[in-house]
């Protein structure tokens, strides 16, 4: 199987697959968000996707999380086509240039809390992360797509992932296509994938 081994499959990582999603839609020259930095990973990705023409805008409420982020980038050269902010992903739609507005190719989030950060209870949490998907379904150009990798496993999650699964399930079906992709025989807490894909007539 590309991607994985057959005792580990490319699909157990739901990130990897998000990547994979976002790879089919997101064109060079294009402008995406990542809307939760954290360490870097999903901001590297779309700005080696999108390319020298293109850019990328990231969030996040942790100034160490901006810091790890940013080495990254320089550590790959690409710095210089991604703009980070320190605010919260619901205030997207105020910091992103409104000539860009509709016309995103992809957002992604990688909800929880960030890895091997100094502050595990600065989590994100459902008052803020609806409001940042209504957000980034607007900013997102007709066939555009939006990825969410949520955790059960913290406190907090849970909830979360919950809100965000029903949020999926009430878009109208007539403008986007929404799928959730999670583990049927696992008991123990995992994380789940939702991809919503906006559609071109929208």
């Amino acid at each position: 199987m590309p991607g994985g081994s057959t005792d580990r499959p490319f699909f157990l990582e739901w990130t990897t697959l998000a990547h994979r999603i976002v790879e089919a839609v997101l064109r060079p020259g294009e402008v995406a968000v990542d809307a939760t930095v954290g360490n870097g990973h999903d901001t590297l990705f779309l700005a080696q996707r999108v390319g020298p023409e293109g850019h990328v805008y990231g969030f996040d409420v942790q100034a160490e999380a901006l810091a790890r982020t940013r080495a990254r980038l320089e550590a790959a050269a690409v710095h210089e086509r991604v703009t980070l902010f320190l605010a919260g992903h619901e205030h997207m739609a105020e910091k992103i240039p409104r000539a860009w507005h509709g016309r995103l190719g992809a957002v992604m989030f990688n909800l929880g809390y960030l890895p091997g950060g100094t502050n595990r209870t600065c989590i994100t949490r459902p008052e803020t992360t609806l409001p940042a998907l209504e957000a980034a379904l607007y900013l997102l150009r007709p066939g555009g797509v939006l990825t969410l990798v949520a955790y059960r496993g913290h406190p907090g999650g849970a909830a979360e992932a919950e809100a965000v699964q029903q949020w999926a399930t009430r878009l109208p079906p007539d403008r986007y296509v929404a799928a959730r992709y999670t583990f049927c025989n696992r008991q123990r807490p995992t994380p789940e994938l939702i991809v919503v894909h906006k559609m071109v007539s929208a």
